[in-house]
């Protein structure tokens, strides 16, 4: 039977995301009212909100506001949103499907998601750089420098380059955990750490730990995803199934197989909740979601 305590929660807080992003993006009444209602059709009503979801939770454990954790998810998931309309773009990944609906430069135009993704990008540092009652400034600052490594040539965009890079070329296990790392992981990485520092002060050993969790989520999370992109369908998934086999990308079911991916999804969420024992009842959100990532295929 589903956890129906973490259902709610989880429920509640995608809601409180739906109202802050609504919020926070610009009107589609606005000039230009184009761009901006291309912003609002893709960051609004979509996906399951994992990373938001993950700042809240390590937020909880360290006792952090919901006003201050909402601005910083909906910050981060500004540039998740933005990543999401610029890989699915003809000069990508060339996909015509995401969160169930048309994808940005197919309901639009090409230069429409390319803008909208750059506005989604600096929209969500200044959002996130904005002052804030709750946080202190040096805490603020180092949320605005932890994003910007996620995002940038150091992570998720180095990632990405990785990816295009390596279509159709064989990829070792540590070469396909860097790219990962990188292009999936960080922003991961970044929402745990990120909703930590809005909170009590944590200790170096504490940090260490939710930083090691962090990581071994992330990879999990997207050894879960090539495993759905291999077993769900297109309804199912929200996107186009079977694109990266299509497109010979390599990924850890072409790696490892089947059996053995799920295997290693497994693997690494047993590490990453190794990271949680001593943190007691305060990381039973993230506990949750660790389940909730890896169990979304099997």
């Amino acid at each position: 039977m589903a956890n129906e305590p973490f259902i709610g929660w989880m429920t509640a807080i995608q809601q409180d995301m739906e109202t802050a992003l609504d919020a926070y993006l610009p009107s589609a009444d606005c000039a230009p009212q184009t761009l901006h209602q291309a912003i609002r059709y893709v960051a609004l009503e979509g996906g399951k909100r994992v990373r938001p979801l993950l700042v809240f939770a390590a937020g909880e454990l360290a006792g952090a506001t919901p006003a201050a954790l909402a601005r910083i998810a909906s910050a981060l998931e500004m540039i998740h949103v933005y990543s999401l309309v610029h890989d699915d773009m003809p000069c990508m990944d060339d996909d015509v499907l995401r969160r169930g609906k048309p994808t940005c430069h197919v309901a639009y135009d090409e230069a429409t998601a390319l803008l909208t993704g750059d506005a989604l990008q600096t929209l969500a540092f200044d959002l996130i750089s904005s002052p804030m009652d709750d946080i202190a400034p040096a805490a603020q600052l180092r949320m605005v420098h932890t994003l910007a490594r996620a995002a940038g040539h150091a992570g998720m965009a180095g990632g990405q380059a990785i990816d295009l890079a390596s279509v159709g070329q064989p990829l070792s296990l540590p070469e396909l955990e860097f790219m990962h790392m990188l292009k999936t992981g960080a922003l991961i990485r970044a929402a745990v750490l990120l909703g930590a520092m809005a909170g009590r002060p944590l200790s170096a050993d504490e940090n260490a730990r939710l930083d090691a969790f962090a990581k071994r989520i992330g990879l999990a999370f997207q050894v879960v995803d090539d495993i759905l992109d291999c077993e769900a369908d297109s309804a199912t998934l929200g996107k186009t199934a079977g694109k990266d086999a299509a497109n010979d990308k390599p990924t850890y079911v072409s790696l490892l197989g089947l059996a053995e991916a799920k295997r290693f999804a497994r693997e690494l969420h047993d590490q990453a909740m190794s990271e949680l024992a001593g943190f007691g009842s305060s990381a039973e959100r993230l506990k949750q979601l660790a389940d909730y990532i890896v169990a979304r295929s099997f």
